[in-house]
C-alpha cells in the first residue's frame, strides 16, 4: 500500500492537485466548493489543509489515512479495468426523492455480480437537469454513446436532433422481458408498452391537485384538468414549473386535449411557480396563496392530516411522466442482467413505496387505488409530433398568456 502523507501547511489546491483522490475525498467531507474549478483554483492557495479540516473538526491523521484508503482501492480499481476487454457506461437521471436508496440498492447488487466487462455509471438526480447529458450527447455517433440511458419525461428521449438520430438507426431496443405492465396500467383507454419494442418503461411520475380549501372559496373543488382550466381559477394555480419533466408532460397533455386555448387557459390561470415542498406549505404563507396547486404524487404524504390542504387525484387521470430506459440492442447480452434490475420488484418497490411513483412491475404493490386512473400522451401522438418543438411552442404560449400578452 502507498505511504502518503500530507503536511498541515499543504494548501487545498497542491493537495487535490497531487492527488485526485483527495478532491474526491474532500468533497465527500463537505467541502463542495471545491468541485467549482475556479475556486478550487483560487480560495485553494491560500487556505491550508490543516485549517481547512479543523472547521470540521476532523484530525490530519484521519484525513491521511482515508486518502491512503482511497488511494489503494483507486489503484485496485485501475489494474482490474485493464483486465475486461470492454466497457458498459450508464448515463442519466434519477428521481430525487428516490436517488439515494436507488443508488444504494444498485450499488449493493452490483458488489454482489461478477462482470466481465468494467461497469462505468453517472446517474444524477433530476434536479440537476439534463443539459450535461445533451451536451455530450451531440458531439457522439453511435458507437460512442453510453449503453444504457435512465430519465423521465419527454424532452431528451425524443427530441429529433438528439435521440431521433439513434432512434432512425434502430439502435435501440427494449428487453425488460415484461409480458404485461402493472395492472394499473392495463385498461382499454391506453397502452404503456412501445409498439416498436425500442423504449423501456419502469414506472411513472404522476400529477395530482392539491386544493386548499380555505383558498377556495364558494368554488367548487376542481376534480379534472377541465375543471383546472375554468376562468373561475385564474391567477389561482400553481404549477411546478421547476420540475421541468413533470411540467412538460402536463403542457403537452393539455396540449393534446386542448390544443392552444387550453394552455393559454392554464397560463391565465398560474398564480406562481412553486417547488412541491412550497405547495404543501402554501397555506401557511400570507401571500400569494394558490388555491389549486399541481404537483408530483410524491409530496402529497408531506400533507398534515387536518390541515386546509386537500389531495385530489384527477377523475380524467393523473398526467403521468414516464421513466425511460434506453438501452443498446448490441450490448444486450451485458445489459440483460442490469436491466432486470432495474425492472425488478425490489426497484419497483423502492420507485413506489419510497417515492410514491408507481412501478410498471405488475408483482409491486403500487399502494394506490385500482379506481384511480392516469393519463398518457400516447405512442401515436409521439410518433405524430416533433414533442421538443413543440414543448417550446407550448412554454411559449403559456409564458404569454401567464404574462397577460395574449
Amino acid at each position: 500500500m502507498q505511504n502518503v502523507y500530507i503536511d498541515h501547511r499543504d494548501t487545498l489546491f497542491q493537495v487535490t492537485e497531487n492527488h485526485k483522490e483527495a478532491l474526491e475525498l474532500l468533497v465527500s467531507l463537505g467541502f463542495d466548493n471545491l468541485k467549482d474549478e475556479n475556486q478550487r483554483q483560487s480560495l485553494g492557495r491560500v487556505i491550508s489543509i490543516g485549517d481547512a479540516l479543523k472547521t470540521k473538526g476532523i484530525s490530519l491523521d484521519a484525513f491521511n489515512l482515508q486518502l491512503r484508503d482511497r488511494i489503494a482501492l483507486s489503484s485496485e480499481t485501475a489494474q482490474l479495468k485493464g483486465h475486461f476487454h470492454s466497457t458498459v457506461k450508464m448515463a442519466g437521471v434519477l428521481p430525487c426523492p428516490v436517488r439515494v436508496p436507488l443508488m444504494e440498492a444498485f450499488e449493493s447488487w452490483t458488489s454482489r455480480q461478477t462482470f466481465d466487462f468494467n461497469l462505468e455509471y453517472d446517474l444524477k438526480a433530476a434536479s440537476m437537469g439534463i443539459s450535461w447529458l445533451e451536451e455530450t450527447l451531440a458531439e457522439k455517433g453511435s458507437d460512442d454513446l453510453p449503453d444504457l440511458f435512465i430519465s423521465a419525461g419527454f424532452d431528451m428521449f425524443f427530441d429529433r436532433k438528439l435521440f431521433g438520430k439513434f432512434k432512425s438507426e434502430n439502435l435501440f431496443e427494449d428487453f425488460s422481458g415484461f409480458e404485461e405492465y402493472h395492472k394499473d396500467f392495463q385498461n382499454g383507454y391506453m397502452s404503456l408498452p412501445d409498439p416498436k419494442k425500442q423504449y423501456s418503461m419502469i414506472g411513472v411520475v404522476p400529477a395530482v391537485f392539491l386544493v386548499n380549501i380555505k383558498e377556495l372559496g364558494n368554488r367548487q373543488v376542481p376534480l379534472s384538468w377541465a375543471d383546472i382550466l375554468k376562468d373561475e381559477f385564474r391567477n389561482s394555480v400553481s404549477l411546478p414549473v421547476s420540475d421541468f419533466d413533470l411540467f412538460n408532460a402536463i403542457l403537452l397533455n393539455i396540449y393534446k386535449m386542448y390544443g392552444e386555448e387550453g394552455i393559454k387557459r392554464l397560463g391565465h390561470n398560474m398564480q406562481r411557480s412553486m417547488h412541491p415542498s412550497e405547495m404543501v406549505k402554501s397555506h401557511m404563507k400570507l401571500l400569494e396563496r394558490p388555491s389549486v396547486t399541481i404537483m408530483p404524487y410524491f409530496f402529497t404524504k408531506m400533507v398534515k392530516k387536518g390541515g386546509p390542504m386537500e389531495a385530489i387525484w384527477p377523475e380524467d387521470g393523473a398526467i403521468m411522466s414516464p421513466i425511460f430506459l434506453l438501452t443498446k440492442k448490441n450490448r444486450k447480452k451485458e445489459l440483460k442482467p442490469i436491466v432486470d434490475f432495474l425492472c425488478s420488484k425490489e426497484v419497483g418497490e423502492i420507485l413506489s413505496h419510497n417515492g410514491r411513483f408507481p412501478s410498471v412491475n405488475p408483482d409491486v404493490d403500487n399502494l394506490i387505488p385500482s379506481e384511480n386512473r392516469y393519463m398518457w400522451l400516447g405512442w401515436d401522438f409521439i410518433e405524430e409530433h416533433d414533442l421538443s418543438a413543440l414543448i417550446r411552442k407550448c412554454e411559449k404560449l403559456f409564458d404569454q398568456a401567464m404574462k397577460g400578452e395574449i
